[in-house]
């Protein structure tokens, strides 16, 4: 069984080369612009100092290797994780021009007091990064959620005065919902400002029921995003913000899928529609979905579901290897006018750029 369960996780492995490598089946897809709408970066001072923290969230060291530990979920740190150099290395491979770069989880919000002064050092750290390499990375802002004047005062720093082009809204604020009464000042403010907001897994309040099988990653952070982004439906936000520009990760998490039986329950049987007039696949379908999935069969429906004009080229690197997500969507056989949507105009007219 042992031999078995190595020769089946080497198969594996093999599998998602051999889709990567797959690109030179598509002679064309790295010659096409592409925007990468999900592109992360540990920031070095960050690590270090939670490096001498003893509570989470906190790093500790293990020989030569580095793991972030929130709550009971730990990360391992590799070098590419930290590394600018390497990742405009893999951008360039993968035909990447731009990359919507922001850090990763712990957010700010799990610092309680100190959550404006770590907002305004992650922030700094990718404004530095995007001033060092301003035709290869956007900016996207994490906030401070002690509280309504310091999440705020910092939106407006981010925007105004570092450039940044969007923020990252983690799925779950140290356990809160995004939907909550004291986060709902940000919705308001994105949506008169046009500064888009990118959902992101957070440590999943899911954990207990997932540890099991080291099944957080694959299934907890997916569920959290398809929570919140329920939520959001569900608590009226989206319908009483119209022109608020939300972007939900990894094609949405489960909720596409679901979102019929959401739709019956709410609609037909009354349960849980009392904030929301409109049909909650309607609200859904104007979220943007980024491509972040492994499997191309999600990332069609995706494109069937909202349509091309809500998808978002994403790769989550240095997480995953774009070659693979590119592969994935190349292999779907969409239009080249699509393709071009997806990999590279929404982007442009979402955070109104130009490449």
């Amino acid at each position: 069984m042992q031999r078995h369960g190595r020769a089946s996780r080497l198969s594996t492995r093999r599998e998602w080369a051999r889709a990567a490598a797959g690109l030179a089946a598509f002679p064309n897809a790295s010659t096409t612009p592409k925007i990468d709408c999900q592109s992360h970066l540990f920031c070095e001072e960050f690590l270090e100092l939670l490096s001498r923290r003893r509570e989470s969230p906190y790093v500790v060291r293990e020989g030569s290797e580095r793991y972030v530990i929130v709550r009971q979920w730990r990360r391992r740190i590799l070098p590419k994780h930290t590394d600018v150099a390497a990742k405009l290395a893999d951008m360039d491979a993968a035909g990447i021009r731009m990359a919507a770069l922001s850090v990763n989880d712990p957010g700010p919000e799990l610092f309680g007091r100190d959550s404006p002064a770590m907002a305004r050092l992650l922030n700094d750290f990718i404004a530095d990064v995007v001033r060092r390499h301003p035709n290869r990375f956007l900016g996207l802002a994490v906030l401070p959620f002690d509280s309504e004047d310091a999440m705020l005062k910092e939106f407006d720093r981010a925007v105004t005065r570092l450039g940044m082009k969007g923020v990252l809204l983690y799925s779950n604020l140290d356990g809160r919902f995004p939907d909550e009464e004291p986060f709902q000042p940000l919705f308001a403010e994105a949506a008169r400002r046009g500064v888009p907001l990118l959902l992101h897994p957070a440590c999943p309040v899911t954990y207990e029921a997932t540890k099991g099988y080291e099944m957080a990653a694959g299934l907890g952070l997916m569920f959290d995003t398809t929570i919140a982004l329920c939520r959001l439906i569900l608590s009226g936000t989206l319908e009483k913000h119209p022109d608020l520009k939300l972007v939900c990760p990894h094609v949405g998490g489960a909720l596409p899928y679901l979102i019929g039986r959401v739709d019956h329950q709410t609609m037909v049987l009354k349960r849980g529609a009392e904030r929301i007039r409109r049909p909650p696949s309607e609200t859904l379908r104007r979220v943007w979905l980024d491509t972040v999935t492994p499997i191309g069969l999600a990332i069609r429906y995706a494109r069937d579901f909202a349509g091309p004009d809500k998808l978002l080229f994403g790769s989550d690197h240095p997480w995953v290897d774009p070659q693979l997500i590119i592969a994935q969507l190349e292999g779907q056989n969409f239009p080249r006018a699509e393709l071009s949507k997806i990999y590279r105009t929404n982007a442009e007219a979402l955070f109104g750029i130009r490449l």
